[in-house]
């Protein structure tokens, strides 16, 4: 039997117990991603998850918290100019990023210090 992939339904990121609160205000609050209700069988567990375009972002609890500053998810953004404005508002540092194979970029940290990229495909 054959498989292939087909794409990625979610990326998660780690955070501190008790983040939910402030992981609201950044994912959805702040980047404008809606939250997901967490299944029921989940709920325990804590964390919350987002919708982001047709994949999810889940943050998930880890007791003996490290944030990712190396590994990453890179976002697809649309107006990344308009995003960056958004986030310097917001205080939130940005390190740009050299231009890639007709893509523009940023890096910024999420509450918990996790890595975050943004990216925009160039003449799309």
């Amino acid at each position: 039997m054959t498989f292939s992939f087909t794409g990625i339904d979610h990326i998660q990121v780690a955070g501190p117990k008790g983040c939910e609160e402030e992981a609201k205000r950044f994912y959805s609050g702040i980047l404008g991603l809606k939250e997901l209700p967490k299944p029921e069988n989940l709920r325990a567990r804590g964390g919350c998850w987002f919708q982001c375009g047709d994949q999810e972002i889940h943050v998930g609890i880890e007791e003996e918290f490290s944030p990712a500053k190396k590994a990453h998810p890179g976002l697809l953004v649309h107006n990344l100019l308009s995003l960056k404005q958004t986030l310097e508002e917001h205080h939130i540092p940005i390190k740009e990023e050299p231009p890639i194979q007709g893509r523009i970029r940023i890096h910024v940290s999420d509450p918990f210090g996790n890595r975050l990229e943004f990216l925009e495909f160039l003449n799309k």
